[in-house]
């Protein structure tokens, strides 16, 4: 009987030994997951902030041709400007003088459809 009790009590401790083993590997994967998903984390951080950098390097280059653009416009516009100031001020009076000529000037005809009756 001693045999028999000694027996169960070996498989009682394997069964123990087995189920720590058991808890201890389920406890080193728990921590090889936490491990691999903050690994993944870092790895997509740096991903996303390489690619942050280079959009905001492409967005500069545009920005900055957009940029300069927008002030080569603003300085012909005001030269277009400037010009029509110019062009007004030099023809203002000679063409209020041909207005008025044309308008004063009036030499009554009869016109060629006209019948009399």
């Amino acid at each position: 009987m001693t045999s028999q009790s000694q027996g169960i009590q070996q498989l009682l401790q394997a069964e123990k030994r087995a189920k720590d083993k058991l808890e201890e590997a389920k406890k080193r994967k728990g921590k090889r997951l936490k491990q691999a998903k903050e690994e993944a984390t870092a790895e997509i951080d740096h991903y996303r902030l390489q690619r942050e950098k280079e959009f905001r390097n492409k967005e500069t280059n545009v920005m900055g041709s957009q940029g300069n653009l927008s002030a080569k416009i603003e300085e012909q516009t005001t030269e277009a400007i400037r010009n029509l100031t110019s062009s007004y001020h030099r023809n203002v009076e000679s063409m209020m003088k041909k207005l008025l000529s044309t308008i004063f000037d009036i030499s009554p005809e009869i016109h060629p459809n006209f019948r009399p009756a």
